[in-house]
């Protein structure tokens, strides 16, 4: 009986601790009620944000105190060492930081890249946001350009920043999805928030499924200030463009790599590098005076707007290199510790209500995720330049301080350490007065015409994947009220987006939508102006016994030389025999590799080799998946024979001189007969990452 009398009285606490949020009021954690939660307490409708506001401070910090040890969000990472230099000292007359303006100084970097929503042991190709967060261990003291590879976020103000992510993180009765963001909560919560649908747009794009992390690019999202020796600013956007283009999977694609290799971007960063391609980058800046920081039809404060690149152009400043593997991911990549406020003299905050919870929220995640206020003693974190302070002792204290005071200002030490030497930080000066309100500025409420000038700027190719993607995630969703909406709010952003999702996910199409103002910006597009490159390309070169073995090494000759990387693909693991008795050593067993990991493929030739692949299914799906995915597709002599098994429809060289259709490259050559000519072609297609107008709907792969 006791015992009974314990388990009910368990079962009363439980009772009690089991909390429905529905249909209560709102309210601090000390039971005050809260009036409004989407915007912050800020000094005017466009000033900084007020650290009194109570609730956005404890909203946030309960947030960043939701996950331990790993990241709330961008837990799933990869990072690499590297070196940044200026190219010139031009920006010199806009900000007195050195590592930007003087080309004979090379400064040391940590480069992090990462999905956003998914928990440290998801894959990394989900539809998904990435981090591009760059540590700069200058001379005057470490500078954190903490970015993503979208130019846009999905809020404008810090205090939704919980609100996104509980949305977008796996649902909370099941915890499903993992890394995803189709499902209910994530779009009710983008059907009920316009200032979503810029970032979401992105989202729904080829951006959201790079390549590769060394072709993605990234952006600092927010505007920043630079600031000159006079005390001055200027406006500056930062962008990362990546000397190898701007390319990614297809959805298809991302969802089977997921399977096949979930660290396919980790491992594609650490073998480039160990390979010795290191991946490199331009930092470009786009810059504004504040004369006319008002002359854009948009608030330059908004994070979810961009300036195009045809109103303000990109200049290259400078160029990153990531030359080194760390020698333990969790001593380096997984403690290295981010934050916005990071920033060295030349470079300041503005107002931005986004940026400003973010220079609160970042400081504030790392003293619980690395267990104190010592986090920046840890060898990724510790900047070269020397430091000096009266902060003392907590958790995990490294430095022995021997000095017999920690206070300022004092006789017994000398005064030391002296605040106000010379290049020591100083604010910009800014005048700030307004009404101390919870109000957003009138000049944030666009929420749909930059929405449009994506969409405005796809090609149909990427026009097709956007609106694949929207049915795609909207399918998921179970509620279809959500969908509706989602809709909804798509016709405002263009009406024939809308219609053609609507068709897809069974709700009624709207006949009304907001006018298309017409505008676009070619720089938006991934595919106007592509990079054309075969540099760094994954090729798997099938071979079998009897292969033509004098063709197939000139051909994975020809592709190194070009700077790409083969890879002979055999039917079993260690060697194969080609057709005049040679062993060809077999760098991977097809069992172990699938398509979905390379950038082409090729089939040499060989009769016996033909026809032992063309009796393979895993060989023959192997082709099949290339070409629907419209990958370069080549094959000489009897390799053409497996192309026609796989149902590959191209039409055939019967000669020697090379046959180019849509990125099916075919000689009927062999061995030393083989063309030069083909070779440049295929590196050609190659380099041409897709043939988009292929047509594929009738492949079975």
């Amino acid at each position: 009986m006791a015992h009974e009398g314990a388990r009910d009285r368990k079962d009363e606490q439980l009772d009690r601790d089991r909390i429905a949020d529905d249909d209560t009021a709102l309210t601090t954690q000390q039971g005050v009620r809260v009036a409004h939660t989407d915007d912050s307490l800020k000094a005017g409708g466009r000033g900084p944000t007020l650290m009194e506001d109570f609730h956005a401070r404890e909203k946030i910090t309960h947030f960043d105190h939701e996950r331990i040890p790993e990241r709330v969000v961008h837990a799933r990472g990869a990072g690499a060492y590297g070196v940044f230099r200026a190219y010139d000292d031009w920006l010199g007359k806009f900000t007195t930081a050195s590592f930007l303006t003087d080309p004979a100084e090379t400064t040391p970097v940590f480069v992090r890249f990462s999905t956003v929503a998914g928990s440290r042991g998801s894959a990394d190709t989900p539809r998904d946001v990435r981090g591009f967060a760059t540590k700069f261990y200058t001379r005057e003291g470490n500078y954190d350009l903490v970015g993503n590879n979208f130019p846009v976020f999905f809020i404008q103000d810090g205090v939704k920043f919980p609100d996104f992510v509980h949305a977008v993180k796996p649902e909370p009765r099941n915890e499903i999805p993992q890394a995803a963001s189709a499902h209910d909560t994530l779009w009710d919560f983008v059907s009920l928030q316009p200032e979503t649908l810029h970032a979401i747009m992105w989202l729904m794009s080829d951006r959201a499924l790079p390549r590769s992390y060394r072709m993605m690019q990234g952006f600092g999202v927010h505007t920043f200030r630079l600031v000159d020796a006079a005390g001055h600013g200027t406006f500056v956007k930062f962008h990362w463009k990546p000397l190898l283009g701007v390319h990614s999977l297809v959805w298809e694609e991302a969802q089977k790599v997921s399977g096949t290799d979930p660290d396919f971007n980790r491992r594609d960063l650490w073998e480039a590098i160990e390979a010795g391609q290191f991946p490199e980058w331009e930092l470009g800046v786009q810059l504004v005076p504040e004369a006319d920081e008002f002359k854009f039809d948009f608030d330059l404060l908004d994070a979810t707007k961009l300036i195009p690149e045809e109103e303000v152009a990109v200049r290259p400043v400078g160029r990153l290199t990531l030359n080194r593997n760390p020698d333990n991911f969790f001593a380096e990549t997984e403690q290295i510790a981010f934050h916005t406020a990071n920033v060295v003299p030349g470079i300041d905050f503005t107002n931005d209500p986004l940026l400003q919870a973010r220079n609160f929220s970042y400081l504030d995640t790392q003293l619980i995720r690395l267990g104190g206020p010592n986090f920046a003693h840890l060898p990724v974190n510790r900047p070269v330049a020397e430091v000096h302070n009266d902060q003392r002792d907590g958790f995990s204290q490294h430095r022995v301080h021997t000095s017999g005071t920690s206070y300022n200002k004092n006789s017994i030490s000398g005064d030391a350490p002296t605040p106000g030497a010379e290049r020591s930080y100083r604010h910009y000066t800014e005048k700030v007065e307004g009404a101390k309100i919870r109000q957003r500025s009138e000049s944030f409420k666009d929420f749909y015409s930059q929405a449009t000038l994506f969409w405005n700027s796809m090609t149909p190719v990427e026009a097709e994947h956007i609106v694949a993607a929207f049915r795609f995630e909207l399918g998921k969703v179970t509620d279809k009220g959500i969908r509706a909406r989602v809709v909804d709010q798509l016709r405002l952003v263009d009406l024939g987006l809308a219609q053609r999702v609507a068709e897809g996910v069974g709700v009624p199409a709207p006949a009304e939508g907001a006018p298309n103002h017409g505008r676009s910006s070619p720089a938006l597009s991934q595919l106007i102006a592509p990079v054309r490159s075969v540099a760094t390309r994954k090729v798997a070169v099938l071979a079998a016994d009897g292969v033509d073995g004098s063709g197939l090494t000139r051909l994975v000759a020809d592709l190194r030389r070009r700077g790409a990387v083969p890879e002979v693909v055999g039917l079993t693991d260690g060697i194969v025999r080609s057709a005049a008795g040679e062993d060809i050593s077999v760098d991977r067993a097809l069992p172990t590799m699938a398509s979905v990991l390379y950038d082409a493929v090729a089939v040499p030739g060989g009769a016996d080799a033909a026809a032992a692949l063309g009796r393979d299914g895993r060989a023959l799906h192997f082709v099949a998946e290339a070409f629907k995915h419209r990958k370069a597709v080549a094959a000489f002599g009897a390799g053409i024979d497996v192309l026609e098994i796989a149902r590959v429809d191209a039409d055939r060289a019967e000669g020697a001189e090379p046959v180019v259709d849509l990125g099916v490259v075919t000689t009927a050559a062999e061995g030393g007969e083989m063309p030069d000519a083909f070779l440049d072609a295929f590196a050609e297609a190659i380099a041409d990452h897709r043939a988009w107008n292929r047509p594929t709907d009738g492949v079975a792969a």
